[in-house]
């Protein structure tokens, strides 16, 4: 158990790590030393940020609090925290079922998880002499941007949140439970963000939030972070169909460091469903709105998310989403099967009645689909000579992405070692073969 160690383990989606980036900042310039998703543990603090947006992803987050508990009886841990979107939803019970959890914060009150750790009067012991020396070093301005943090990213690229919540209130979703109601952030805050993150390295953003499609005057944020020297790519996550910001098309068709990649949840494809699911949009406008993205932004590639099992979803819906899927032929999506979650409206006013082998049925026939688009999408970049940013370096091969794949969710294109290639930066590939969605290229020599 090391005494100055704090180990992080950040559980769901992206928008959870900035989070606990943020609060690792923090520890830090406090003197504490942090490891997040440590294999092996060693910390005499933990804390666990944890995501409540789905059963899986609860149940996930439950037993990892148990085994760091156990930890904490076996003495291997000194004090546990728990943080994040099931803490933010279920404080109140978490509180009484698990006790051995020290303190519990939510979405919005972590960052104070860092005077409470001054307070403790063995914190104080362990963290004042060097907490002293990084308030020498640290300036006024490290202090005070609460936005700042310590990538756990690769040097290369960082996740940018715009916003939290979101205002739709769709039928299945606990988002607006948990997160609250759309809160953008200031603009110029964002772009001051984008500098410093291009001042650290960081040439490729993600720009993250429950409904892109709300934050005010998106292109414009866009196309001012498209101006920040040294940012080469910027790429689009969690836009809403109902309400897009058409002009985002002409940003992301004029701006070359603007990625032709738009994740764009849709759920479903039939007016039935989309009302059912309180959606706020028709299939006609949706199929409407993926033509005129198509033909605005030649060669975008389009990422979403689609819903099967959702109340009431008859074979008929199911066949016409699959159909739907066909034609639209996504280049990214992924699916997942409906849940009823408390508080939602779904829960409050459905019956769940799609029985769960029927659910999961269709949705191994939706992936099945979905897969074979995919493949042929892949196999029609063999002979095509695409810009790669590399991300790791394995032991038979370099690993990296095109502008049209966003890390962890996406494809990646497998690179020879015909040379040493560098860990974030940009080469042309030659793709040679595709394999199981990814790419196999080879990198063309310079000169």
């Amino acid at each position: 158990m090391h005494s100055n160690e704090v180990d992080i383990i950040t559980l769901g989606c992206s928008k959870n790590l900035v989070d606990a980036e943020r609060l690792m900042r923090q520890l830090e310039l406090a003197g504490y030393k942090c490891v997040h998703d440590s294999d092996d543990p060693h910390g005499e603090i933990a804390v666990i940020n944890t995501c409540g947006f789905i059963g899986d992803a609860k149940e996930e987050s439950i037993r990892t609090i148990l085994q760091f508990a156990e930890r904490k009886k076996q003495h291997k841990l000194r004090r546990l925290y728990v943080m994040g979107c099931l803490s933010e939803r279920y404080r109140a019970d978490l509180e009484t079922e698990l006790p051995e959890v020290d303190k519990y914060y939510g979405k919005f009150d972590f960052l104070s998880l860092v005077e409470e750790l001054k307070e403790q009067s063995t914190a104080k012991q362990i963290v004042r002499s060097e907490a002293k020396e990084r308030t020498k070093t640290a300036t006024l301005k490290e202090q005070g941007c609460a936005w700042e943090r310590t990538l756990t990213t690769p040097a290369h690229y960082a996740y940018v949140k715009i916003s939290e919540g979101c205002n739709r209130f769709c039928s299945y979703c606990a988002i607006p439970l948990i997160t609250g109601r759309h809160t953008p952030r200031p603009q110029q805050e964002i772009v001051d963000e984008v500098r410093w993150l291009a001042a650290q390295g960081v040439r490729e953003v993600q720009v993250i939030a429950q409904d892109l499609s709300a934050y005010p005057n998106l292109p414009e944020l866009v196309e001012r972070m498209s101006d920040v020297s040294g940012i080469d790519w910027i790429r689009l996550h969690y836009a809403y169909p109902a309400d897009f910001p058409m002009d985002l098309l002409r940003v992301m068709r004029e701006r070359e460091n603007v990625c032709k990649y738009l994740d764009l949840a849709l759920q479903h494809s039939t007016d039935h469903m989309l009302k059912m699911m309180r959606r706020h949009i028709t299939a006609e406008e949706q199929e409407n709105l993926l033509r005129k993205i198509r033909a605005e932004v030649p060669g975008i590639h389009i990422r979403t998310t689609l819903m099967v099992g959702h109340p009431d979803e008859t074979e008929e819906d199911f066949e016409a989403l699959c159909e739907f899927t066909k034609r639209m032929r996504f280049e990214r999506m992924g699916a997942f099967a409906f849940s009823a979650e408390e508080g939602t409206y779904a829960y409050n006013h459905y019956q769940d009645n799609v029985p769960e082998d029927v659910k999961q049925q269709r949705l191994d026939t939706l992936m099945s689909i979905q897969e074979r688009i995919a493949t042929e999408i892949s196999e029609a970049k063999v002979g095509q000579t695409l810009r790669v940013i590399i991300d790791r370096e394995e032991s038979d091969y370099y690993v990296g992405r095109t502008e049209w794949d966003s890390p962890e969710v996406d494809c990646e294109v497998l690179v020879q070692k015909d040379q040493p290639l560098r860990i974030g930066e940009f080469y042309q590939v030659l793709i040679t073969d595709s394999e199981n969605f990814d790419l196999i290229g080879k990198p063309i020599v310079e000169g």
